[in-house]
C-alpha cells in the first residue's frame, strides 16, 4: 500500500496533528460527540477538540476506562455505548436527543479488528455489526440533532486496510467460514453515513496503537 505525503490544499498532510489542524479555530460553544474517543487516535482528537474550546462527549463501551484516559481534560464527558448492540445506541441517542442540544461534530471513529469470531444482535459478525452497522444506526438515530442548527459536520474515521477493500456480498456475516485477517479490509473500513444535507469527511489514519 503506498501513502501519498502530498500535502492537501490546505497544506496538511499524513503527519499533521489534530492540534496542528485546529491551530487558530475557536470552537467554543462548539457540541462534538468523539465515538471511541478515549484511546489512540480518538483521544487525540478529543484532546484538540477540547482545547480549542469544544464540549466534547465520548461514547464508550468500557465507561471506567474512558473516565481514566479523559480525566483532567476539561470540558469532556463520556457516556456509555455500545456500537454492537442496537439498544444501546438507541438509548444513547435518545439521551443526546433528550439534552435538547444541537451537534456540531460527529466523529465516528471506534472500531475493532481482526477479532475472534463473535456474534451479536441477531448473528450478526462482530467486526462488520461495530464499524459499519452500528455507526450507521448511531448518525441516524442522532438526526434530529444533527439538523437541529443548520446541519453538522459527520467524519467517517477507516483503516488504511480499506485500500483494496474485499467484501463478499453474499456472506456479510461470515456463516460460511470466518477468516479475521483475510477480509480485514472489508470490516475495518465503516460504510460513510453521512446524510446528505451535513457535510461528511472520510479519513483514513493507516495503524495506530489503541487500548
Amino acid at each position: 500500500m503506498t501513502v501519498s505525503k502530498q500535502p492537501d490544499a490546505l497544506g496538511f498532510d499524513i503527519d499533521s496533528t489534530a492540534t496542528e489542524v485546529l491551530t487558530g479555530i475557536d470552537l467554543s460553544g462548539r457540541f462534538a460527540i468523539v465515538t471511541g474517543g478515549y484511546s489512540g487516535l480518538g483521544l487525540a482528537t478529543t484532546r484538540a477538540l477540547a482545547a480549542a474550546g469544544a464540549e466534547v462527549l465520548v461514547p464508550a463501551r468500557r465507561t471506567d476506562v474512558a473516565r481514566e484516559a479523559v480525566a483532567g481534560i476539561d470540558g469532556v464527558q463520556v457516556d456509555e455505548l455500545d456500537l454492537a448492540d442496537l439498544d444501546s445506541v438507541r438509548n444513547f441517542a435518545d439521551r443526546v436527543l433528550d439534552s435538547g442540544r444541537s451537534i456540531d461534530i460527529l466523529i465516528n471513529n471506534a472500531g475493532i479488528m481482526a477479532t475472534p469470531l463473535t456474534r451479536v444482535g441477531p448473528g450478526w459478525e462482530a467486526q462488520f455489526a461495530t464499524n459499519h452497522l452500528g455507526h450507521y444506526a448511531l448518525v441516524n438515530r442522532l438526526w434530529p440533532a444533527l439538523v437541529a442548527d443548520g446541519g453538522a459536520r459527520v467524519v467517517v474515521l477507516s483503516s488504511g486496510a480499506g485500500e483494496n477493500p474485499r467484501i463478499n456480498w453474499d456472506d456479510l456475516h461470515f456463516e460460511n467460514g470466518y477468516d479475521k485477517w483475510g477480509r480485514t479490509a472489508s470490516r475495518s473500513r465503516p460504510t460513510s453515513s453521512s446524510p446528505p444535507s451535513s457535510t461528511g469527511w472520510g479519513g483514513r489514519p493507516g495503524c495506530a496503537p489503541s487500548r
